[in-house]
């Protein structure tokens, strides 16, 4: 980066470009005024999609600008779908246009609306940012040549020219490497055919170990044979005694089957008994249901007639909610009358405040200069 001209390095770190006359910044302004203008009208799409959600958002004026627009729109597809006179399509395509204008005008006039659309609004990725995204890439370029000197363009040639120069360099390094690497490829495919052969090597002692283990292996086998045959020796006493074991579990258990046999009796009246009490208690719930059922008619009929007076007190309180915020706004305006008023007062108060103190030093200042100059002449005359 040392070596590289100012020159240079403005063009190839499009950030330190900056306009340096009245002409450059009249066409960037340009320029960047038709890219807002183009995201804008990438927008408006979206926006007539879902108008009444944002209606609130953009008042009633671009709200009825932007219906006016869409049914241009819409007439302006119609025509096209079925072509017809000409004149008609001109005419439509001239208003088209002048209502695209008037709509650009007024978000332009309001950049903080523009903005909060900007990231409110969704908008599928369509050919238009496409064309969007080309037109900001002409910008940087128009700007790049328009700040670029032909002094700057001749550095920016030679120091290309250097860099073929250096990589003519490079190239000539590279190949004298490259001889470096297939010597020392060479060297290492040696070093790799000896380890081979001292693998093969390693591989005939394994084998010579393996011989001597399988004699071993075959020692172990008897040894496990000789151990399975007294495991099994003693898995037939414990059989035994297992069997020993379930048969007097088995006498338990007949004794259990009938003690639970005289229980079982005994809950079966008691089920019988709560079968009965069931019944009682269904036809019981089936009078209850037959009275809320009738109940339940009267309160419907009741919640129907109430929901029809509360249509109509929802219409009033709609009115009277509009009359509400335009109190309201009354009353912060008046608000903040009153708060400036009292911030008017406070300052006045504290400035009387500090004229009183400064006026009260002012006497005990001169007060004490007196007491002074009369201590002072009855030193003198004593």
């Amino acid at each position: 980066k040392a070596g590289i001209p100012l020159g240079v390095k403005k063009l190839l770190d499009p950030s330190q470009l900056k306009p340096d006359s009245m002409e450059t910044e009249r066409i960037l302004t340009v320029l960047d005024e038709t890219i807002v203008k183009l995201e804008i009208t990438r927008l408006i799409l979206g926006i007539t999609g879902s108008l009444e959600r944002y209606a609130r958002m953009l008042g009633p004026e671009i709200t009825s600008r932007l219906l006016e627009h869409q049914k241009l729109s819409m007439k302006m597809q119609h025509l096209l779908a079925s072509p017809g006179d000409k004149k008609s399509m001109r005419a439509v395509e001239q208003h088209l246009k002048c209502s695209l204008r008037d709509i650009l005008r007024v978000f332009l006039a309001n950049p903080l609306l523009y903005h909060g659309l900007k990231y409110e609004v969704r908008v599928r990725e369509s050919p238009a940012d496409v064309f969007i995204k080309a037109f900001m890439e002409f910008r940087d370029f128009t700007l790049k040549r328009l700040l670029t000197s032909p002094e700057e363009e001749k550095e920016k040639i030679k120091f290309m020219e250097d860099i073929s120069l250096q990589a003519e360099k490079n190239m000539e390094t590279i190949s004298a490497l490259q001889e470096e690497l297939a010597a020392v490829v060479q060297t290492r495919d040696e070093e790799v055919n000896i380890k081979d052969k001292t693998i093969k090597n390693l591989q005939t002692s394994m084998e010579d170990l393996a011989k001597g283990c399988r004699a071993e292996i075959q020692q172990i086998v008897k040894e496990g044979e000789k151990q399975q045959k007294e495991d099994e020796k003693a898995s037939q006493e414990r059989c035994a005694r297992l069997k020993q074991d379930v048969e007097h579990l088995g006498i338990q258990f007949n004794a259990l089957v009938l003690e639970h046999r005289a229980s079982e009796l005994v809950l079966r009246k008691e089920k019988c008994k709560m079968e009965r009490e069931i019944l009682e208690w269904v036809q019981k719930y089936d009078r209850d249901m037959t009275e809320k059922q009738a109940t339940y008619e009267e309160v419907q009929a009741a919640y129907s007639e109430e929901k029809q007076q509360l249509s109509v007190l929802m219409e009033k309180h709609a009115l009277l909610l509009q009359e509400y915020s335009q109190i309201e706004e009354e009353r912060r305006r008046l608000q903040e009358k009153e708060e400036e008023a009292a911030r008017e007062e406070a300052r006045r108060n504290n400035a009387a405040t500090c004229i009183q103190a400064i006026w009260k030093g002012y006497l005990v200042r001169s007060i004490y200069k007196a007491i002074l100059k009369k201590s002072k002449g009855r030193g003198k005359g004593k």
